[in-house]
């Protein structure tokens, strides 16, 4: 089973994006803000958005929503 820290550094070399340039990205796009997702966002729109604009898959994509909600390890 992977770590987490091993999602995330997936994640940053498919995208060239660290966890925290995609949590940057997702409060750019209203999905987050500083602490957590933003209100009245679903798991499900972030995922669908790293889904369809970074093509990453559902558990890499549950990394990030995990990081944006604030995990760290």
């Amino acid at each position: 089973m992977m770590s987490f820290q091993a999602y995330l550094d997936n994640v940053e070399t498919k995208t060239g994006k660290s966890a925290d340039d995609m949590k940057a990205l997702a409060i750019a796009k209203g999905l987050a803000d500083a602490d957590d997702l933003a209100p009245g966002v679903k798991p499900g729109a972030v995922i669908d958005w790293l889904k369809g604009d970074f093509d990453l898959g559902h558990g890499h994509a549950m990394a990030i929503v995990a990081y944006i909600k604030g995990k760290r390890n």
